[in-house]
């Protein structure tokens, strides 16, 4: 510093003090300017003071010498000083160069410029708000100096700061916000401990609604909320617990649409802290703004689904996930299956926006915590952004939840409990919604069929009550059910009719008499029939499937559709079926189901007698397929009551391969006889007279078996006969007692025994072609 240059009004003296190295001196010397300033204020000379203040910060405070700095800022808090309650019509010069040297790097000057600031602040007390902002930037920076002097300054700084702002009413927000929101994404954990500390400050101010402008910093907080110490963690815990707080008692002026998609973000993050805290404000945004976060339901579910396959040690975010998850759908309501009308361009949800202040964190909302999905969803189902207007009507956009569900469903690494509740939204939007959902039933189909190989019962059972209202719904009744997959299984509509709403329908088989539903017969729709034939032709690429679960598969959709329905177009398709072998096993299947099921007692009941037409028409229709096997054929004879016929059919016997598997199938049904199914059967043999063929048939069965088990079984059971001098031939068996139970008239038995002929004849065929190509196991019997 040129020690000849004028610095009037300061005296040499000032001057020289202010340049020494020793603090005692420049003190000395920030007194003597306070005295000066004080004879100008009194003198109310401004020009005087502006040039005090000019000189003090361009000669001294912004000098290149480190002592002439020092100096520069001791002066300046004393001109502070001594202009009083003046001071704040100099603020701007008295606090620009002080700020500057934040900046310096001797800590030892930081330190006296936080003390000079100090003072100036405390002086001009709630003048300084006008110029918050810049005071706020030099704080935040210094909140993390490595000096712990300098660091101590800015806290006492800080305090006095936020004891000015809570007690004045003048606060700023809305020019304070935006430095609020680019400030809270430093990683600086001082830094953050000083911006958690302001959020807290001004959300307890009763004059400051923070509240309005949450949407802008938190995403910022939930960032913080994964900072590595505790301490801060628990800072903003606290601070986003006030703020939920405050969203309780005031829902009603919160902009939950603008925060959903931020909450959709944290609720997928790996972190267990932020995911659980995000998870429960999700949930209070549903129970609170209810309708309000439907257009953002494809975004819950791809956060809560996974959530809800953790194990116990995630048990807790499990617990909220599944609150959410109920809660959103409770939201879904018959009135979003209204068509939808053409809105305004303004009332359309915005397209992502790229420079929204949550892009930079779209690269870690396309996905689950799992990574799964990530392709599906990176154009905006993972991550929302709100309406174009709040007053825009309430959408349910029900392809983004498809499409989310489908996602889910089709991950086979995804948990078992993600799957059911999968379904179960599934089940509940065709119950809500049947019209709109009517139109993914395409889409959804197939995975709902591969469904079906799930290992979990319950999943499958899910799927079955979801396939079962796909195939029972009224919204699901059109003209054309769609092609249907498989050349082998293609049935012509003019062959089948599928029953329409309002009306009973007519199933009619090619050859027989149509089969009327019974008045309780539940409304089936066009996609009823296209679930038989998809589900039987996964029996018969898949056979484990049916062996292991096609018996459950087969009686949980009695109990939940019509079981004559379903064994009806059961067995339609499997007359059509051209892998023998695979009929001959499915029919295995169905009538073991049929004799054995406690959910199929209506329909053997309704078969036992053959007293309607409807029960005569589903027995034909049974036979006929149940014709792949020629001892199914006799157990469906033995159910019906149709001894004569069951007594003819055996006679046919003879002319029929037998093999060990034909022998296996009679043990069985002599083992079946024994069960308390056919019980009637057995006490009719008590009627000798009556039931003459039912004996002869018995006796057939017991002829063609070999001396094992199963022959001494049904011989004992034939020694248990009454009177069997009367099982002697003669001319009373050729007409039957007017009191004998005979065959159903309208039943043409004699095309039904030529129709058994004709399918075993094709076994016979078949075994006998895969016999020449070396590929069959020669199974008969030497006899």
């Amino acid at each position: 510093m040129n020690p000849e240059k004028d610095f009037a009004p300061l005296t040499p003296n000032i001057v020289r003090a202010l340049n020494d190295k020793l603090y005692e001196k420049r003190k000395v010397a920030a007194l003597e300017i306070e005295k000066l300033v004080r004879e100008f204020v009194a003198q109310n000379n401004t020009v005087q003071i502006k040039h005090v203040i000019q000189t003090l910060s361009q000669e001294f405070a912004l000098s290149q010498h480190p002592h002439s700095r020092k100096g520069g800022l001791i002066g300046l808090a004393a001109c502070s000083i001594a202009l009083g309650k003046d001071s704040g019509l100099y603020l701007k010069e008295l606090i620009e160069p002080v700020l500057t040297c934040f900046n310096d790097a001797d800590s030892r000057l930081r330190y006296y410029a936080c003390e000079a600031l100090y003072n100036i602040v405390k002086v001009a007390r709630g003048a300084v708000l006008p110029h918050f902002n810049v005071l706020f930037d030099g704080l935040s920076k210094l909140a993390a100096d490595p000096d712990p002097n300098v660091k101590s300054g800015s806290e006492l700084l800080d305090r006095l700061l936020k004891d000015i702002v809570t007690e004045s009413n003048k606060f700023d927000l809305v020019g304070f916000i935006p430095l609020l929101r680019e400030r809270i994404y430093s990683n600086n954990q001082y830094a953050r401990q000083f911006i958690i500390s302001w959020i807290l400050v001004l959300e307890s101010v009763p004059d400051i609604n923070l509240l309005d402008y949450l949407p802008e910093i938190l995403d910022g907080l939930f960032q913080i909320l994964g900072d590595n110490g505790k301490e801060i963690r628990k800072m903003c815990e606290v601070v986003l617990g006030e703020f939920l707080k405050e969203i309780k008692k005031n829902p009603s002026s919160v902009k939950f649409a603008e925060m959903a998609n931020i909450l959709v973000i944290h609720c997928q993050t790996t972190d267990d802290l932020i995911q659980l805290t995000a998870m429960c404000w999700m949930r209070e945004f549903i129970q609170l703004a209810g309708r309000v976060m439907l257009p953002y339901s494809s975004g819950i579910l791809t956060a809560v689904l996974p959530c809800l396959a953790y194990d116990d040690r995630k048990k807790s975010i499990k617990e909220v996930a599944n609150v959410c998850n109920q809660s959103l759908m409770k939201l879904v309501t018959p009135e979003d299956d209204e068509p939808d009308e053409p809105k305004p361009a303004v009332q359309k949800q915005a397209e992502p926006n790229p420079d929204d202040s949550l892009a930079k964190q779209e690269g870690t909302a396309s996905g689950g915590p799992d990574g799964s999905c990530d392709s599906t969803f990176s154009s905006g189902i993972g991550v929302f952004t709100p309406a174009g207007t709040e007053r825009a009507p309430v959408t349910l956009h029900l392809d983004g939840i498809v499409q989310v569900l489908n996602c889910h469903l089709s991950d086979m690494a995804i948990g078992m409990m993600t799957r059911i509740a999968v379904l179960k939204w599934l089940y509940h939007l065709y119950i809500k919604t049947p019209r709109k959902m009517f139109r993914h039933t395409d889409s959804l189909f197939p995975i709902l069929l591969q469904t079906l190989s799930d290992e979990s019962d319950e999943v499958i059972l899910k799927d079955l009550e979801v396939l079962a209202e796909i195939a029972s719904s009224p919204a699901g009744q059109m003209d054309d059910p769609g092609p249907l997959d498989g050349p082998d299984l293609r049935v012509s509509h003019s062959e089948l009719q599928v029953p329409t709403p309002g009306r009973a329908g007519l199933l009619k088989t090619p050859g027989t008499k149509g089969l009327e539903c019974s008045p309780s017969t539940p409304t089936m729709n066009s996609y009823f029939y296209k679930f038989m034939i998809n589900l039987l032709k996964r029996f018969s690429s898949e056979r484990k499937l049916l062996e292991v679960r096609g018996g459950f598969i087969i009686r949980q959709l009695c109990l939940l559709l019509n079981a004559e329905n379903i064994f009806h177009s059961m067995a339609d398709i499997l007359l059509r079926e051209e892998d023998l072998k695979f009929a001959s096993t499915m029919v295995h299947t169905l009538n073991t189901i049929l004799l054995t099921s406690t959910e199929l007692f209506q329909l053997r009941n309704q078969l036992k007698d053959l007293k309607t037409p409807e029960s005569q028409n589903l027995f034909c229709c049974l036979y006929r397929s149940w014709c792949h096997s020629p001892v199914t054929t006799v157990s469906l004879c033995f159910l019906t009551q149709n001894y004569r016929h069951a007594y003819d059919l055996i006679q046919k016997f003879g002319d029929l391969e037998v093999t060990v598997d034909f022998l296996t199938e009679v043990d069985k049904l002599v083992q079946l006889i024994e069960c308390p199914i056919f019980t009637y059967l057995r006490l009719q043999l008590l009627d000798v007279k009556n039931n003459p063929y039912l004996i002869k048939a018995l006796y057939g069965l017991l002829m063609l078996l070999p001396q094992s088990s199963a022959f001494q079984l049904l011989s004992h059971r034939l020694q248990c006969v009454p009177n069997p001098e009367l099982l002697q031939t003669g001319d009373g068996l050729k007409a039957a007692p007017k009191s004998q139970k005979a065959d159903s008239p309208s039943i043409d038995y004699a095309e039904l025994l030529q129709h058994f002929e004709r399918v075993q004849k094709k076994h016979l065929e078949v075994r006998h072609q895969r016999s020449g190509r070396g590929d069959h196991l020669d199974r008969r019997v030497v006899l």
